[in-house]
C-alpha cells in the first residue's frame, strides 16, 4: 500500500518544505508516502469555475481508477486524532493499493473531482493555505501511525 498527497500549488516557503520533508521521512518508516505537486501557476481565468475545472482535470490525470481518493475539504468528515488513526488503520485493512489525499486550489474542487472522490476529510473548519495544510496533514498522518503502533508520540 502507498499513500499519495496531491497538492495544487507550489510551496514557496523553505520552512514549509523543511517541516514537510521531516514528516515525510517519518511517515515513510511506516508506509510508502509521496507528495505530488500540481503547478497551477499558468492557469489564468477570470471565472473561478473554469479554474476549478482546469485544476480538476490535472488532479484526475494523476489518479488511477483503482486509487482510493480522499479530498481534504472543509465539508468533509471531522475526526479526533484517535478517530483518524482508526480510520487510517481501517483503510489499511481494506487493502487499497494507493490512497490519494488531495489538497485543492484556492477555489476548491471541480464537480468532476467531487464525483470521483471516495471520501472527504476535514482537518479543520478554518481555512488554511495549501502550504500550511501540507504540514497539518503530514503531522496528523504521522501521529495516526504512532497511535496505531502505540508509540509514545501522542498523549491523551
Amino acid at each position: 500500500m502507498r499513500i499519495t498527497l496531491i497538492v495544487v500549488g507550489k510551496t514557496t516557503l523553505a520552512e514549509v518544505k523543511s517541516v514537510c520533508e521531516e514528516y515525510h521521512k517519518r511517515i515513510n518508516r511506516y508506509m510508502k508516502f509521496e507528495e505530488t505537486v500540481i503547478d497551477n501557476s499558468s492557469i489564468r481565468f477570470n471565472d473561478t469555475d473554469k479554474v476549478k475545472e482546469r485544476e480538476g482535470e490535472l488532479i484526475l490525470k494523476r489518479i488511477s481508477a483503482t486509487d482510493y481518493l480522499i479530498l481534504l475539504d472543509e465539508k468533509g468528515k471531522e475526526f479526533t486524532s484517535e478517530q483518524y488513526a482508526a480510520y487510517v488503520e481501517n483503510l489499511m485493512l481494506q487493502s487499497h493499493k494507493n490512497i490519494c489525499y488531495v489538497v485543492g486550489g484556492a477555489y476548491g474542487f471541480s464537480k468532476e473531482v467531487y464525483a470521483r472522490a471516495n471520501a472527504k476529510l476535514c482537518l479543520s473548519r478554518m481555512t488554511f493555505s495549501h502550504q500550511i495544510i501540507r504540514i497539518l496533514f503530514a503531522e496528523q498522518l504521522y501521529r495516526a501511525f504512532t497511535i496505531i503502533r502505540k508509540e509514545p508520540y501522542h498523549h491523551q
